[in-house]
């Protein structure tokens, strides 16, 4: 929004408001994390209702099939930041945690951003927002959630048979509300044959036996989180590092299992060892990935679990997330 040709524009729209008039029922989702897996999992679900996905991932709205009946719609803050018109029928909103900062200002806009598609809700449309943002004015319904199993008996799914666990459990909730308020049921079979993405809490063994676990796509603090608390009872050996966004790391820091030992990588090494040795947490100076991982062999055994999970974006050093979450494992598994 900084940008010259931006400050000088009179009026800047998004391509969702720029193509509304095209667009068939749309499911937006967002939230801060699991929105790309939330987006896949309904797809999935209504793949053979003829919806198909796209927004800020795979396939942009402007290349989207208008005939198909059906849209899912991974929605960013950025678009939302620009989008005054465009408006879902069906909206499910994940946890918002700060992310995004050094493009927003501060976390009340994106914040914003994330809420504005509520207030533009018509009678007849639904949203399904964390338990804190149900109030929010709105001609639509507002179903609000505490956790993926109050939401689960509201809406009468039978969350022990679904086979996702930790924060895919989420995912797989929402997405089958969105079965259920669309068609009245639920069908199991189908969403537990879902595939997660790679790069998500991927585990992997080298050939000594040892756990590692590719979390490259965790790229926030929040995501970071998650996986740290599945894997905190063992002693953990934690990469962390890019570029931060804006976002202070403290607030991870803080809160790592004691015993952790961090790696910083990246843009966000110096931020990364300051609040380390501030809070007394073992850290090293790798910098960059490959030195890291060279570290990590050498102390890592059976009993710890070697994570990347660097709650920083990845294009300081990296094309995407992906490239990382490839190489951080090529590296484990080639013989020095």
């Amino acid at each position: 929004p900084t940008h010259p040709l931006v400050r000088r524009s009179k009026k800047v729209i998004s391509d969702y408001d720029y193509l509304f008039h095209t667009f068939p029922y749309t499911i937006w989702i967002s939230g801060t994390n699991g929105k790309t897996t939330t987006t896949q999992m309904i797809t999935h679900l209504l793949k053979d209702r003829g919806a198909v996905s796209g927004g800020n991932i795979g396939t942009p709205v402007a290349d989207l099939d208008p005939r198909a009946p059906i849209w899912v719609l991974e929605t960013s803050s950025f678009t939302l930041h620009y989008t005054q018109t465009a408006k879902p029928n069906l909206y499910i909103l994940l946890p918002i945690t700060p992310d995004h900062l050094s493009w927003h200002g501060d976390f009340k806009s994106y914040e914003a951003a994330k809420l504005k598609p509520i207030r533009a809700l018509k009678e007849g449309e639904i949203a399904i927002v964390p338990r804190e943002y149900r109030d929010i004015p709105t001609e639509g319904t507002v179903i609000g959630y505490r956790t993926p199993q109050d939401l689960a008996q509201y809406l009468e799914i039978e969350v022990e048979r679904l086979s996702f666990q930790g924060p895919f459990l989420l995912d797989a909730v929402l997405a089958a509300a969105v079965q259920q308020i669309l068609f009245f049921q639920v069908d199991y079979e189908r969403l537990n044959s879902f595939q997660l993405d790679p790069h998500k809490q991927e585990e992997f063994f080298d050939s000594q036996g040892r756990l590692w676990v590719d979390d490259s796509k965790a790229t926030n603090i929040d995501a970071a989180l998650q996986a740290i608390r599945r894997y905190g009872e063992r002693p953990l050996l934690l990469i962390l590092g890019g570029d931060h966004k804006g976002v202070t790391l403290e607030p991870l820091i803080e809160r790592l299992p004691p015993g952790t030992r961090v790696f910083a990588i990246g843009r966000a090494t110096d931020h990364i060892v300051s609040l380390c040795r501030r809070h007394s947490v073992d850290v090293q100076e790798s910098r960059t990935l490959r030195s890291a991982v060279q570290s990590m062999k050498r102390v890592h055994n059976r009993e710890s679990v070697a994570l990347l999970s660097p709650a920083c974006a990845s294009l300081d050093q990296f094309s995407s997330y992906r490239e990382r979450g490839e190489q951080f494992k090529e590296l484990v598994l080639r013989e020095d």
